[in-house]
């Protein structure tokens, strides 16, 4: 009779947990973006959330949690339930080069179930408006000429504008004071307030500032000019051949969440960059799709693996420390 007790309770619980697994999601999901409201990663992320909510029939919430890199927000969503509801943005700097910089207490790659690879950025060199060069070259003189290191903002040690910081330093022989911020939104704000010199900045979070003439832009860190800006010169054609650096992002769940939620969750991300006024959306903002065949879950993990070989000996070589 005990055994016939279990043996139903057993069957229940089965056929419980695939409606539940069936019904998701019930209730609405939260992106955790690690930087500031209005910065690159969050206007991404509320483009695609926007879009997800058709797919999933369930609203998404971005929740903001800033600090240490984005190393903050990571954890954040590392520690919540693995249901499926909660979702971790990131990108290079919080998925890969935070890894060789910060003691996370969790694994960026076993703590986390990659979901899907989103659109990249090329970076963009500029500066504060009354910078007097006028090309990347007269830049480069500029900030060599400067008596004391000139002021470069970014978002945290660690962050995608602090890493393309480093390999401007490398490539260019220039030495930069590094000024850290909760994110790059509140960085180009100072920027275009002259308080500080310059960022290497995510493509899609300057341009806008750009095309009013609020600040210099300078080359894209890429081979290829942008689309969405074919003004401004690469790198190579500007004077700094070789400096291609691509800040891409993506998203994750807790380690442990269940497969068909995360492929639930990869279908509708997958579905939001395929539609078309989504995708003229971020191509607005300078931003590149991935390859179709970087869509999947099994791809982000392979590429993140793939970066953290390639990032993380510059990184430790560049000693970088955290305040």
């Amino acid at each position: 009779m005990r055994k016939a007790i279990w043996a139903a309770l057993a069957v229940l619980m089965t056929i419980g947990g695939q409606a539940s697994a069936q019904n998701y999601p019930s209730r609405p999901v939260t992106i955790i973006v690690p930087f500031s409201a209005g910065g690159p990663s969050d206007a991404m992320a509320r483009i695609l959330a926007e879009r997800m909510k058709t797919a999933l029939g369930e609203t998404l919430l971005v929740e903001n949690v800033t600090g240490a890199g984005g190393s903050v927000g990571v954890g954040r969503a590392v520690r919540s339930p693995a249901d499926g509801y909660t979702i971790s943005f990131g990108h290079l700097g919080t998925h890969v080069a935070n890894g060789a910089i910060y003691k996370l207490g969790y694994d960026l790659v076993t703590d986390l179930e990659p979901v899907a690879l989103l659109p990249s950025n090329p970076m963009i060199i500029v500066s504060k408006k009354d910078v007097p060069a006028t090309s990347l070259k007269e830049f480069v003189a500029w900030l060599k000429a400067q008596p004391s290191p000139p002021t470069a903002g970014t978002a945290g040690a660690g962050s995608g504008s602090h890493i393309a910081g480093l390999y401007f330093e490398n490539i260019a022989g220039v030495k930069l004071q590094y000024v850290p911020y909760r994110g790059t939104g509140p960085a180009m704000n100072d920027l275009v307030a002259g308080q500080i010199d310059l960022i290497v900045d995510q493509t899609s979070n300057s341009l806008p500032q750009v095309r009013a003439g609020n600040i210099r832009a300078y080359a894209i860190t890429d081979s290829k000019r942008v689309e969405s800006a074919p003004d401004i010169p690469t790198v190579d054609e500007a004077g700094l051949p070789g400096f291609h650096m691509t800040l891409w992002s993506g998203l994750w769940v807790p380690k442990d969440t269940p497969k068909d939620a995360v492929a639930k969750l990869n279908a509708a991300a997958v579905e939001a960059l395929n539609d078309p006024a989504v995708r003229k959306q971020l191509e607005n903002l300078g931003l590149e799709m991935p390859p179709k065949d970087k869509l999947t879950p099994e791809a982000l993990g392979a590429w993140q693996k793939a970066e953290i070989a390639k990032w993380w000996p510059m990184i430790k070589a560049a000693n970088v420390k955290v305040d």
